[in-house]
């Protein structure tokens, strides 16, 4: 279940991608009253928390960190899949990385040769875009080496193998159909948690029922 996010939301990505890359129970939302708190509205900085009971092997069990959304589609790169790939092995020509144990994440089926940067730094660096406060995404070679050699207080990275992509009302339909739940983004559960915990984490913080339950007895409706 390969999504195609339209080339107008994915431009700015894929001039970035040229500076890195060498030659089912769905989920319900629950009757809440005024003073519960509902699951965020699908946009940038927001997480997509697959359903327990989505079985496609590409996004089963995953957090997508929501980049872009938009009347074109939107994208994303599921941030809870490291892969055991060296990033000095992949990009081989960034000489600071060498040595370094940093790995390559597997960011979605789209385009999975590609590289995508998520940048955790304190001002906008050129050539990337703003997802929400402090975080960025995008291609920028000076910044990278920089968060390696002198990386200030906080500041980090993580590199993405391909991303997540829908196009027109394609996530609205899986949304409608229980795939996903939404909640807000975490810099820090992107950068420092144990990724091997991350969709678990939250899936318990969703089973309250202040937000959403799980319905078994509505497959198949």
């Amino acid at each position: 279940m390969i999504r195609q996010c339209a080339a107008g939301v994915l431009l700015s990505v894929v001039l970035s991608l040229a500076l890195l890359v060498p030659p089912g129970a769905p989920l319900v939302v629950a009757a809440e009253p005024e003073d519960r708190p509902s699951m965020p509205a699908l946009g940038r900085g927001v997480f997509l928390i697959a359903s327990p009971l989505l079985f496609d092997p590409n996004f089963r069990e995953t957090v997508v960190f929501l980049c872009d959304y938009g009347v074109e589609g939107a994208m994303g790169v599921i941030v809870n899949r490291p892969t055991t790939v060296l990033l000095s092995e992949v990009l081989p020509h960034v000489t600071v990385l060498k040595g370094t144990p940093h790995l390559l994440f597997a960011g979605g089926p789209v385009q999975p040769t590609g590289v995508i940067m998520l940048f955790r730094v304190a001002e906008e660096p050129p050539g990337t875009r703003k997802v929400m406060t402090g975080v960025y995404l995008g291609g920028n070679l000076e910044t990278l080496e920089r968060l390696i050699t002198k990386p200030a207080p906080a500041e980090t990275f993580r590199a993405y193998a391909g991303y997540a992509g829908w196009g027109p009302g394609q996530l609205e339909f899986e949304m409608a159909q229980g795939s996903w739940a939404t909640v807000r983004a975490d810099p820090t559960k992107i950068f420092a948690q144990d990724p091997s915990e991350l969709w678990s984490e939250l899936i318990q913080s969703l089973r309250g029922p202040q937000v959403i339950r799980l319905e078994p007895a509505q497959m198949g409706r």
